[in-house]
């Protein structure tokens, strides 16, 4: 399941620079979920993601967990950090250089709950200058426990509340459906979770959180595919009219945006007979009888 979060990370972060997925780290054998070096500032456009740019603006790891992470997992994430950390600092030491402050990389663990406890025990605090939800361990060690379902409703942590459970991912899913098709990464944030419901519906010991999300995710990715379908056949139809009759008035591209997919396809065949743009005009007047 962690590899199908990582997966949805590495797919929204890849525009913005070097993702490596499950690396290994030396040591005893650990693999980090996703290794991430950005862009320079000048080729980035980071705002996009929201918090989750905000966590990409400089070398980073991320841990996210499909369930709430245990102390246990929290403290590999923290040995796979300082081994990253090592092996920069021994690459440095041969080059006899020193490490900018923006190549060491943060470690950011996302994870669907963390009780009151298990941030004390690690000493977590938040930031006046963060969002709620974000915690913050001991400075030096550049790291934090993203708390999904005590970040705020909003635009800016919809990525994020995406890896949430229950009724957190639920709300951010309606919120992702709610946006504009046209919405920077909507379409593609729907395909990451298809293949997110695809190993769920695989799984025969899925939990029942995981069930109400294959069942929630199924008619959403079919709603995204017709409105695909029915987007390309409007542009195919005004393409073919605009050859055969020039370029036809705004309104007229109106009303054939406005016809179901089986109307585009009857459209389709019916324009091969028409020999003037009056023809098409009486033929979308029909559809409205």
């Amino acid at each position: 399941m962690i590899n199908l979060l990582s997966y949805y990370l590495e797919e929204l972060l890849k525009p913005y620079g070097e993702v490596q997925g499950s690396s290994r780290v030396a040591g005893e054998v650990r693999e980090i979920d996703v290794l991430f070096s950005p862009l320079t500032k000048q080729s980035t456009n980071l705002e996009t993601l929201g918090l989750l740019g905000r966590f990409a603006a400089t070398a980073a790891i991320f841990e996210p967990f499909r369930n709430a992470a245990s102390k246990e997992e929290i403290c590999d994430c923290l040995l796979k950090l300082l081994e990253v950390r090592g092996g920069l600092q021994r690459q440095a030491n041969r080059n006899k250089t020193s490490i900018p402050e923006l190549e060491l990389p943060k470690l950011w663990i996302l994870t669907p709950t963390a009780s009151t406890a298990l941030l004390l025990g690690f000493g977590a605090t938040q930031k006046v200058d963060w969002l709620p939800g974000v915690h913050f361990i001991a400075e030096y060690l550049r790291t934090a426990i993203v708390a999904i379902h005590q970040l705020p409703r909003t635009e800016e942590t919809l990525w994020l509340r995406i890896l949430g459970r229950g009724t957190v991912q639920k709300q951010a899913i309606d919120e992702l459906e709610a946006l504009s098709s046209n919405h920077p990464f909507r379409r593609a944030t729907l395909e990451l979770l298809y293949n997110l419901r695809q190993n769920l519906q695989v799984n025969q010991n899925s939990e029942e959180d995981d069930r109400e999300l294959i069942m929630r995710l199924k008619p959403l990715y079919q709603q995204d595919r017709k409105q695909a379908v029915q987007q390309g056949e409007q542009r195919l139809i005004v393409r073919q009219l605009n050859r055969r009759f020039g370029e036809i008035d705004s309104s007229t591209i109106e009303r054939v945006q406005g016809l179901s997919i089986e109307q585009l396809e009857d459209l389709g065949e019916a324009l091969l007979d028409f020999s003037a743009i009056s023809d098409l005009e009486a033929w979308l007047n029909q559809q409205i009888e």
